[in-house]
C-alpha cells in the first residue's frame, strides 16, 4: 500500500528543514533566560536531529521518497569534510595521544561482543525470537547490523551479500539499526552538553583536547576577517571543488574495484567497491592536503562555518529518515538491538574509566563505529566545531576494520544462536 503523505515536493521539504534549523539556532543563541535554561538541558544539535524526525513520524513527509538525504550525503557531506579539515592541525591532533584510537577500538570490541551477548540474553526469555531457519535465521539479519555499526552502509551491504538474510528480515534489521543507533546518538549529543560532569566521573584529563581546541581557535582568531563576496565564492569553490574531485576520483576507482569484486570478497574487503567509501576518503584527503596550503587562511573568512551549515543540513535529513513509531513494529528485534547497544556502552565506559579517557573520546569513538563518516563529525562538533576533523579521521578508520569485525561478530552470533 502506498504511503500517503502531506508534502512530496522536495523544494518545500527543504524549505521547512531550513526554517526548523534557523528557528533552533536563533533561539539557542537568544539571551532569553527561559530559552537559555532549555538549551542547557536540550542541546541545539539534538533538536536539529529530532524535530525533523517528527515530519516523517506523523506522515507529513515520506523520507524514503525524498532525495534530500542523498543530495546532502553525496554533495554537502564531502564539501563539509573538505571545509572542516581545511583548518585541521595534524600535529595538534597527534598530541591527543593513543586514547582516541583505544576508545574507537573499544567501541568496535563492544559491538563484536554485544551481538552474541544480546542473543544469549534474549534466548533466555524467548528462544524463538533469536532462532529462525535458512535465510530467516535472525543471526543472519543481525550480521548486517554489525556491519553498519562497525563500518557503515557499505559494510552492511557486504554482510547482506555474505550471509544472505531474507529481504523481510533485512528490512526489519535496517529499522532496528536506524532507530537504536539514533537513540544512542541522541544520548551522545546530550552527553556532549554535560561532558565536564562526565569527565569528572571518569576522572579524565581533557587538557590535551582543550589544547587542540584552543590551538585551532587561536589560529581562527589570527586570520579572522569580515568575509567579502569573493571570500565566500572562494570557500564555496574549495568545498564543492573538493566534492567534484571526490566524485571524479570515486567514479574512476569504484568501477575498477567492482571488476575485482570476487577478490575483494575473498579478502573481506568488499567495502572498497563502495562509491560512497571513496567519496569520504578522497574528500578527507583533499581537505587535509589543503590544510598545508595558503588556502587554510580562508578559515578566517568562515570556511568551517560553511562546513558546519552543510553538516547541520545533513543532520536534518538524517533525522527526517527516522520514524519513532517504527520501534513498535518489531519490539523483539528492538530488544536485541537495545541490549546489544547497552553492552557496547558498558564496555566503552568501563575502559574509559580504567584509562581515564575524556568523554569526547568515548562519544566520537562510539559514533565513528555506529554512525560512520556521516555522523561522527556531527557528534565531534557538538563538543566544538574545531574538533569535527577528529570524528572524520576515526570514521575513516572504521571503514577499514568494519567488514572484518562484522564477520567475526556474525560468526560468534551463529555459534550462540539456538
Amino acid at each position: 500500500m502506498e504511503k500517503t503523505v502531506l508534502i512530496t515536493n522536495d523544494a518545500v521539504i527543504l524549505g521547512i528543514l531550513m526554517i526548523i534549523l534557523a528557528v533552533i539556532f536563533v533561539t539557542s543563541s537568544s539571551q532569553n533566560k527561559t530559552l537559555k535554561r532549555f538549551y542547557t538541558v536540550i542541546p541545539a544539535l539534538l533538536l536539529c536531529y529530532f524535530v525533523p524526525s517528527l515530519l516523517n513520524t506523523f506522515g507529513i513527509v515520506d523520507a524514503e521518497a525524498s532525495n534530500l538525504y542523498y543530495v546532502a550525503s553525496r554533495y554537502l557531506l564531502p564539501a563539509s569534510l573538505v571545509l572542516l579539515c581545511l583548518s585541521i592541525d595534524i600535529k595538534g591532533i597527534l598530541k591527543l595521544g593513543p586514547k582516541a584510537v583505544i576508545m574507537f577500538l573499544t567501541g568496535t570490541l563492544g559491538i563484536i561482543l554485544g551481538g552474541p551477548i544480546a542473543i544469549l540474553v534474549l534466548s533466555l526469555f524467548s528462544p524463538d525470537l533469536v532462532g529462525g531457519a535458512g535465510p530467516d535465521e535472525v543471526w543472519r539479519g543481525l550480521s548486517t547490523v554489525a556491519g553498519s555499526w562497525i563500518g557503515g552502509g557499505a559494510n552492511q551491504t557486504a554482510m547482506k551479500e555474505i550471509y544472505g538474510p531474507s529481504d523481510e528480515l533485512f528490512s526489519a534489521m535496517v529499522t532496528v539499526d536506524v532507530i537504536v543507533a539514533n537513540i544512542w546518538m541522541a544520548f551522545l549529543l546530550y552527553g556532549a552538553g554535560i561532558s565536564e560532569r562526565v569527565d569528572k566521573f571518569l576522572k579524565a584529563d581533557s587538557s590535551a583536547i582543550a589544547e587542540v581546541k584552543k590551538g585551532i581557535e587561536d589560529y581562527r582568531s589570527s586570520v579572522n576577517r569580515n568575509p567579502s563576496v569573493s571570500d565566500m565564492f572562494a570557500i564555496i569553490a574549495i568545498g564543492f571543488g573538493g566534492t567534484a574531485l571526490a566524485h571524479f576520483g570515486s567514479d574512476l576507482i569504484t568501477p575498477f574495484m567492482e571488476q575485482h569484486q570476487a577478490t575483494l570478497d575473498t579478502y573481506r574487503l568488499s567495502s572498497l567497491a563502495s562509491g560512497f567509501f571513496w567519496l569520504v576518503i578522497i574528500a578527507t584527503i583533499a581537505g587535509l592536503a589543503l590544510s598545508f596550503t595558503k588556502l587554510k587562511s580562508y578559515e578566517g573568512a568562515g570556511a568551517s562555518k560553511f562546513g558546519s551549515v552543510f553538516l547541520y543540513v545533513l543532520v536534518a535529513t538524517i533525522g527526517m529518515k527516522m520514524d519513532v513509531t517504527a520501534i513498535f513494529d518489531n519490539l523483539g528485534f528492538f530488544a536485541i538491538g537495545l541490549v546489544w547497544m547497552l553492552v557496547h556502552v558498558i564496555v566503552l565506559l568501563v575502559v574509559a574509566k580504567l584509562i581515564k579517557a575524556p568523554f569526547f573520546f568515548v562519544a566520537v569513538g562510539s559514533q565513528a563505529n555506529v554512525g560512520g563518516a556521516a555522523s561522527a563529525p556531527i557528534v565531534a562538533s557538538a563538543f566544538s566545531s574545531s574538533l569535527a576533523p577528529v570524528g572524520v579521521l576515526l570514521a575513516v578508520f572504521g571503514y577499514a576494520v568494519g567488514t572484518f569485525g562484522a564477520i567475526f561478530c556474525a560468526q560468534l552470533m551463529e555459534i550462540v544462536s539456538p
